[in-house]
């Protein structure tokens, strides 16, 4: 078995990086927080012609520097792992090189700028963060109900499809061409658009049974609206009943309590959700702790 007392930098450097349990740990996520939204400003910034213009060099040194502090995290993450590729080619690896690597083709490739729009991908980063531990508890519960709600919440979105797409047709025929309704993919276009309550306004019925059956579409969008949170607020209310109307003991509170705010990560396959008290990795059997 592998000494890990050789490796213990790397450890100790995993352990800070990818979990929350320390305070090191929490207050890497926190600066890394930090360094996220700063970026995200920086770009809405940039993207401000007149303020470009005016501080473009401020921005961009600001960018490098960022830049440079996301390409030394990547590595890092990349050398405390045993199994460099199951980082790279995991989704938040994906995401870490997307975010930063479009600074760098701009040096190399002409007309490449556009593409520090990607950089706003950081703001995905996010999510890993509330592994911290003040977050997990709701973050778990709110993750839950949406599991909890896909099914029922697909079903919805397929319904509003088919009304959007026969409410769509009946306009077509109504209304017609004439009346800017020049196919049936248009009218559902405007169906969507009227039953979101969006009403962009660049469509509108003529006609008098036209505009009654707009104003039944719309009536039915104020409902349509509702449905997919009153759906998550259910299974969200009823996680939440659930959880404290069980009649556990303290020994199995406490055993719930701490798999919800674990944190490690396991060095070798990036495995999460361990038990507090783990000492080896609940998929591959690696040691989590020295």
């Amino acid at each position: 078995m592998e000494s890990y007392g050789k490796y213990n930098w790397k450890t100790k450097l995993h352990e800070i990086i990818y979990e929350a349990d320390t305070p090191a740990g929490k207050l890497f996520d926190v600066v890394l927080l930090i360094v996220i939204v700063a970026s995200i400003i920086l770009v809405m910034l940039e993207s401000i012609k007149s303020f470009d213009e005016r501080f473009h060099s401020f921005l961009d040194i600001s960018e490098w520097v960022i830049t440079i502090l996301f390409t030394i995290e990547y590595i890092l993450r990349i050398i405390t792992v045993k199994k460099p590729l199951k980082y790279i080619t995991s989704f938040y690896g994906i995401i870490d090189l997307l975010s930063t690597i479009p600074k760098y083709l701009s040096l190399i490739f002409i007309g490449t700028h556009a593409l520090v729009a990607l950089r706003a991908l950081r703001l995905l980063r996010i999510f890993r963060i509330l592994k911290l531990v003040r977050f997990m508890g709701a973050s778990n519960q709110l993750s839950s109900a949406l599991k909890a709600s896909r099914v029922k919440i697909s079903v919805f979105l397929f319904a509003v499809i088919i009304a959007a797409t026969i409410f769509g047709t009946i306009m077509y025929l109504v209304e017609g061409e004439e009346n800017g309704f020049n196919n049936i993919p248009k009218s559902i276009y405007w169906c969507i658009v009227t039953l979101t309550t969006v009403g962009f306004g660049d469509i509108a019925p003529q006609t008098p049974l036209g505009q009654f059956i707009a104003t039944l579409i719309m009536i039915l969008g104020y409902g349509i609206i509702a449905v997919p949170t009153g759906i998550v607020s259910a299974e969200y209310t009823k996680a939440s009943d659930t959880d404290s109307s069980k009649k556990l003991s303290d020994e199995e509170h406490k055993h719930v309590n701490t798999v919800i705010k674990n944190t490690q990560s396991c060095i070798n396959c990036l495995a999460t959700k361990h038990k507090d008290d783990a000492i080896f990795c609940r998929k591959c059997g690696s040691k989590l702790r020295i």
